[in-house]
């Protein structure tokens, strides 16, 4: 008989007890979820608030009846309550989307002609796809300074070849969905500003893990799903200045979105506000999980829940790097500010097969692949293979992630897992 050696992890980190009640998160007992940073669970106050309302459930804007009646405020109720905890301004928009992509794709369309959006090669899909041609694509730097430097370089640059007057929208993320890294959103936002350009925020990865305040970072705008913030699928908000949203075509025409329509073809008013892009009947109950889960985050504390999140993180990163056969990935260096995603991958192992081992064997969540961040990721796997001199990297990675409900013997299972690859 055979016997495989499983080599020893380190002593780990210490975790602090989370805070639980209304930010309590549901699952299934004996699967360990460690995928947050795709679909976070839902929290039991999402649920709670979707309960509470569904007896009540009807349309939106739309009847006099007291079952309308109550929909309408609570939809209203919700946009008020995202946009405070998000620190949006007295003049911003508030605007119901389906996710952080949709947001995005929602201030494409509404950029006024002639605009230019500098982004980072380091972004999502979701902030590297909407943009018009002519966007410029600076590359990953080394280090978050790196960044401010290189976005000063290139708006100098870009002012002065081009005239003063064309708007430039820069789109940066808070923190990357690939290696938690978190960005300096606060300086970018400062070198933007300086120069007279625009800066919207991708925060689907850091409102999770983080406080996220348009006025304390000043920035223009910001998108973020519900899905990654303990809501349920299908709600998503972009907060911002109100000019050029209300100067664009709506995102979606029809129902809602107009102030007048007359018997002509084109002879159509449209409203002004958060109207204007939520066309049609709006999602609800997404809109009152998500606003429950914010209240909920309001009332909590947030230090604690950070302090015990990092504390997992760091059991968990310690323990990969104790592991000779894992590598993690990193656009920044070791020691820089992180939320709770890793990725790394497993020498001589493909990717996939190892998600689909720890799933089948130890019924364990991880995400394989790119991410939907593939510059970056291809990116960071060929930097691995330089920084550690190997040359049986598989082409796609692992990730795992964290958040409310984690816990050490979650990581630990993860960590005893991956060692019996070895």
């Amino acid at each position: 008989m055979s016997v495989t050696l499983v080599p020893s992890l380190p002593t780990l980190p210490a975790v602090p007890s989370a805070p639980s009640a209304p930010l309590d998160v549901l699952g299934v007992p004996g699967e360990i979820n460690l995928d947050y940073a795709a679909t976070a669970p839902c929290a039991r106050a999402a649920a709670d608030a979707v309960a509470e309302l569904l007896p009540w459930y009807a349309s939106v804007h739309r009847g006099a009846g007291a079952l309308s009646r109550r929909c309408t405020l609570a939809y209203e109720q919700a946009r008020q309550t995202i946009g405070d905890f998000f620190g949006a301004r007295a003049e911003d928009h508030v605007i119901f989307t389906r996710n952080t992509t949709d947001a995005l794709n929602l201030l494409a369309r509404a950029v006024p002609a002639g605009t230019t959006v500098v982004t980072f090669a380091g972004e999502h899909h979701a902030n590297l796809l909407p943009w018009p041609r002519g966007s410029v694509r600076l590359p990953v730097p080394a280090d978050p300074d790196g960044a401010v430097r290189d976005l000063a370089a290139a708006l100098t640059e870009l002012r002065r070849g081009s005239s003063p007057a064309l708007p430039v929208l820069v789109a940066v993320t808070g923190a990357s969905n690939v290696t938690g890294e978190r960005w300096p959103v606060a300086e970018l936002a400062r070198v933007a500003h300086r120069h007279g350009a625009r800066i919207v925020l991708d925060a689907a990865q850091l409102a999770p893990h983080a406080p996220v305040d348009l006025r304390t970072l000043d920035v223009d705008y910001l998108a973020v799903s519900g899905h990654k913030l303990y809501a349920p699928f299908g709600a998503g908000v972009l907060i911002g200045r109100a000019d050029w949203l209300d100067a664009a075509p709506p995102y979606l025409a029809g129902g809602g979105a107009t102030s007048h329509v007359g018997p002509a073809t084109h002879d159509v008013t449209w409203t002004t506000g958060p109207a204007r892009h939520e066309g049609g009947t709006p999602n609800l109950l997404g809109a009152v999980a998500l606003a429950a889960v914010c209240a909920a985050l309001d009332d909590a504390d947030q230090v604690a829940l950070a302090a015990h999140e990092q504390a997992l993180l760091s059991r968990l990163r310690t323990g990969l790097a104790a592991l000779p056969h894992v590598v993690e990935l990193r656009t920044f260096g070791p020691d820089a500010p992180r939320v709770g995603i890793v990725s790394f991958v497993v020498a001589g192992r493909d990717s996939t097969e190892v998600a689909a081992r720890l799933a089948a064997e130890h019924h364990i969540g991880v995400r394989d692949g790119l991410f939907c961040a593939h510059p970056l990721a291809r990116r960071l796997l060929s930097e691995a293979t330089g920084r550690t001199g190997r040359r049986d990297l598989p082409p796609t990675a692992l990730r795992a992630s964290i958040g409310l409900g984690s816990t050490a013997a979650q990581v630990d299972r993860l960590l005893a897992a991956l060692a019996e690859l070895g």
